[in-house]
């Protein structure tokens, strides 16, 4: 590569080679290289074009007050001269040639040479978090005599009680972020609309205040509306129902002050104007393509019943999440509900919208090729500008943490290591041909820390695969908790590795959404269903082989541990329960537990490299919320880990 082409990528965060799943160096093609840069804004299309690029850059005084300080307290910074700072409280702080270590945590402002910039003050690191086992839920998963076709938010609190009167001390979600309102309704959790607001199709209809001040003969409609729960979810069907139910009760609703939450107006106004244009934006009239022009200004004058609805509904998810954790405290929980944080969101969606600013327009996030996605992977979800985040104070992403976090006992951060870098693919690039742009981890991180702080949450960030030390360190350093799953728990002989090996710091499972299930995995329905899928690159033989040595591998390690003590009992129930009794006797701080793998569901929740072939994200669990509370394998399993884990077990 042209070495100012590469010093120019440099001098911007894009990397020019990375280091494969195999540890071998692998270099970025110059054209992926110029495409990203000039998603960046960097015009490198010509050897002209790339000398007045790296002319500019290497302008830039690297003495000089960047746009946001991120400073650690107890950390003193060196200043280029005296300034002032501004608290956030309105007080104000002289300083001479340095920023003290003691200044208060908190968002701040910085005057110094003739410049200003956002102060941020993180903490060092984190409370230790608890020792305590939960319930992993995919909330739609749920289902009860109450709810529409789907799990929401009345079940959560219901389970949320239970677990925690039964000993547990966490409820690990799926996102909850909110989708596009038109049809049909996305059934992936994981690309979003907007990560900063609520999907109202989680909403419980019949407890609402709406609800209960509606007359008799409108109640009665509303309840002829719920749907009856099929063998597949149905988004659609579910949604349409809901809609119209709080669309007869919205009349009995105290109208929304929309000027009290801006950002709430304008997500508000997105939906409505996506019931009318699609949950695109990009394939709207060119006059509504940003938030603030005068024709978006006239739709929501128009459609001012259909804004004031939307914020409605987000209003109500507020209610129902609060009854949630409410819900955990009074059970004495000592982590609560942790919320799930997807990497990215559609860009077409209403955070694309509205953040545009701050994104990379026309970017695909995803992942290299590795040994189980030898083609790379293109998740078409939208990236943050690291330069514009800079830029604007890391305004947009404090907003979302804190709107996430505002419900939440724990946080955890799908693909963590993207607050280090992401995979940038340019358009018209396939998702091998793209590269990694790096993020300022210490702006990312800390801001995390601090906004998870102030809500009083546990962070954990989920690193599986390939990552770099620096993102095990990161995480460990400021009391974040990574993630240990027992498939990937071995050896380099690809032999388990002992429950005593298992990292400290770490919440630890059986599975993902992503990987097989316990008794799917040990009936080999992955292998089934993925030759039935066509989704092997080997024969089916070799994987039917693979599987029963893996099968063969795992009850060693259960028995050499006495674990599964008996060698009669191979029945997969029992080795179910042996699986579980290996979480219980890892070191690591918090261990989840997923229904699926308790009550016997040999199915995956989402099969990657499938879109319409599987039904990802659309399976139930066997059991009602009822019968869950009386399975005695539900019960067994709470048992099993109540004893190694008590809620008020040692916390250190």
């Amino acid at each position: 590569m042209n070495r100012r082409l590469a010093a120019l990528a440099n001098a911007h965060g894009v990397s020019t080679w990375y280091e494969d799943w195999r540890h071998r160096r692998v270099d970025v093609a110059p054209e992926t290289v110029v495409g990203v840069l000039g998603l960046l804004g960097v015009d490198a299309t010509s050897p002209a074009a790339i000398a007045d690029a790296l002319a500019a850059a290497r302008a830039v005084d690297r003495d000089a007050l960047p746009p946001t300080v991120v400073l650690t307290h107890g950390t003193p910074r060196a200043l280029p001269s005296a300034g002032v700072v501004t608290l956030e409280d309105g007080g104000r702080r002289a300083v001479d040639g340095e920023l003290p270590g003691d200044l208060p945590l908190g968002w701040h402002r910085l005057a110094c040479a003739d410049r200003e910039a956002t102060l941020v003050v993180v903490p060092r690191r984190l409370p230790v978090p608890p020792r305590t086992w939960g319930w992993m839920l995919q909330l739609y998963a749920l289902t009860s005599e109450r709810s529409w076709g789907t799990g929401d938010l009345g079940d959560l609190a219901d389970v949320t009680r239970w677990a925690g009167e039964t000993g547990a001390g966490l409820v690990l979600l799926n996102p909850l972020h909110a989708v596009g309102p038109a049809h049909p309704v996305a059934a992936s959790p994981y690309s979003p609309a907007s990560r900063r607001f609520v999907n109202p199709l989680y909403l419980r209809v019949s407890d609402t205040a709406a609800y209960r001040a509606a007359d008799p003969a409108t109640r009665a409609v509303v309840d002829a509306l719920r749907p009856d729960r099929g063998e597949l979810i149905d988004y659609d069907q579910v949604w349409d129902a809901k809609r119209r139910a709080l669309e007869l009760l919205h009349p009995y609703a105290q109208p929304v002050d929309l000027g009290a939450d801006p950002a709430l107006a304008s997500f508000a106004t997105w939906c409505a104007l996506a019931e009318r244009h699609g949950n695109d934006w990009r394939a709207w009239p060119e006059d509504l393509h940003h938030p603030d022009s005068p024709a978006v200004a006239e739709q929501r004058r128009q459609l001012a019943d259909r804004v004031d609805f939307h914020a409605w509904l987000q209003h109500l998810c507020d209610e129902q999440l609060d009854a949630v954790t409410a819900a955990a405290r009074a059970a004495g929980m000592p982590v609560g509900v942790v919320h799930d944080l997807a990497v990215g969101i559609d860009p077409g969606g209403a955070d694309g919208w509205q953040l545009a600013d701050v994104l990379a327009q026309g970017v695909r996030v995803g992942a290299p090729p590795d040994d189980f996605n030898q083609l790379g992977q293109d998740w078409g979800l939208a990236a943050w500008r690291p330069d514009r985040l800079a830029a604007t104070g890391y305004a947009a992403y404090r907003d979302m943490l804190r709107r996430t976090l505002r419900h939440a006992g724990g946080l955890r951060v799908d693909h963590v290591a993207g607050l280090w870098r992401l995979w940038w693919v340019p358009p018209g690039a396939g998702a091998a041909e793209g590269t990694y742009v790096r993020y300022d981890a210490d702006a990312m991180l800390g801001i995390l820390a601090l906004e998870a702080h102030r809500a009083g949450a546990v962070v954990v960030g989920e690193d599986l695969g390939t990552v770099q030390p620096a993102v095990t360190r990161g995480l460990r350093g400021r009391n974040m908790l990574g993630s240990t799953v027992l498939w990937f728990a071995r050896d380099d002989d690809g032999a388990f590795v002992p429950p005593a090996r298992w990292p400290r710091n770490a919440l630890a499972t059986i599975s993902t959404h992503d990987l097989p299930t316990a008794p799917g995995f040990l009936t080999g329905e992955h292998v089934r269903v993925r030759d039935e899928l066509k989704l092997l690159d080997t024969d089916v033989a070799v994987e039917q082989a693979r599987a029963a040595t893996d099968r063969k591998r795992l009850l060693d390690m259960l028995r050499a541990e006495n674990l599964l003590p008996d060698p009669a009992a191979t029945s997969d129930d029992d080795v179910v329960v042996a699986m579980h009794a290996a979480l219980a006797a890892s070191p690591t701080r918090l261990l989840g537990v997923s229904l699926y793998d308790v009550l016997g569901e040999v199915r995956q929740p989402n099969m990657p490299g499938t879109v319409d072939e599987y039904p990802n994200w659309r399976l139930p669990l066997p059991a009602t919320v009822a019968e869950i509370r009386t399975d005695p394998r539900v019960a067994r399993i709470v048992d099993l880990l109540t004893t190694a884990r008590p809620q008020r077990a040692d916390q250190d």
